[in-house]
């Protein structure tokens, strides 16, 4: 029986890399696209271990669609697994940005995971009828899931309420043997350096009192990117934690895992951490 999986957000980044490594490693992997060609360019790569779904998150229709093609696929079979990687950042402060800007940041990356979460859970092992092993899910959060940094609050609270999601859903779902591990990286290496959103002050700030402070952010947040992990190496250590008998809950995954992980989340006290970026932010 081939081993299956559900991986969101493949056309570039984390879940492009995780497509190629699961397929090339004995999987049929369903990737969602939003875009017809990022389709056609995988399913060239990857061939006929890929199956592309035309799904975005905040879409219900679209992701009742693709678990009804994903199910006639399986043919009675469960889903080995799910990879909840489609997301956005919203850059901004708070008191600038608009109300609209902040659901989408949750409404992409909380309430979609919530939806396809919901929609492939009978295929995942809920439904007693299907065959094979119990699923596992993967939840792609972040070291903001557990941090808090200025200019990052929607995606920063997006995470955080993702990490407390999944410490509930996993709870439940023990009554079906159905594992939920979170992921929280830290920088990456991927496209979304290479977009305008990544060094230009946001509209919202343009003008404010946050103008300068935010200008500086995004020379920081571009330059962090640009030394991050490879998407490759990322996708590869989660391929590794994925296929592990007993994973742990949770793993912090970083380039330079004590300086952006251990000594913000455990060692440097808050009061501390905000005069550093009073200091850094000016």
């Amino acid at each position: 029986m081939k081993k299956s999986i559900l991986i969101t957000g493949v056309s570039t980044g984390i879940g492009y890399e995780l497509s190629k490594i699961f397929a090339s490693r004995g999987y049929h992997v369903f990737g969602s696209v939003r875009k017809q060609q990022d389709a056609e360019k995988l399913l060239k790569e990857i061939g006929s271990d890929y199956t592309p779904l035309i799904m975005d998150v905040t879409q219900p229709d679209e992701i009742e669609n693709a678990a009804s093609l994903v199910s006639k696929a399986l043919n009675g079979k469960t889903l080995t697994g799910l990879i909840n990687n489609a997301g956005i950042a919203t850059t901004g402060a708070l008191a600038t940005i608009s109300m609209e800007e902040y659901r989408y940041q949750f409404e992409v990356n909380f309430f979609g995971v919530v939806s396809v979460i919901k929609h492939f859970l009978p295929l995942l092992g809920t439904d007693k009828a299907r065959k094979g092993i119990k699923g596992k899910i993967i939840n792609i959060s972040s070291n903001a899931g557990q941090l808090g940094f200025p200019f990052l609050g929607p995606y920063c609270s997006s995470k955080h309420a993702l990490e407390g999601m999944s410490q509930s859903l996993r709870r439940e779902l023990l009554l079906y043997g159905i594992d939920v591990i979170i992921i929280g990286p830290a920088a990456i290496k991927t496209p979304i350096w290479e977009k305008d959103s990544a060094t230009t002050i946001p509209k919202s700030a343009q003008g404010t009192d946050y103008e300068k402070s935010m200008g500086i952010f995004q020379n920081i947040f571009r330059k962090e990117g640009e030394r991050g992990m490879e998407s490759k190496k990322l996708a590869d250590k989660i391929f590794t934690i994925f296929e592990k008998k007993n994973p742990k809950t949770r793993y912090a995954l970083a380039s330079r895992k004590f300086a952006e992980w251990i000594a913000p989340r455990y060692l440097i006290p808050n009061r501390m951490m905000d005069n550093m970026m009073r200091k850094i932010f000016k």
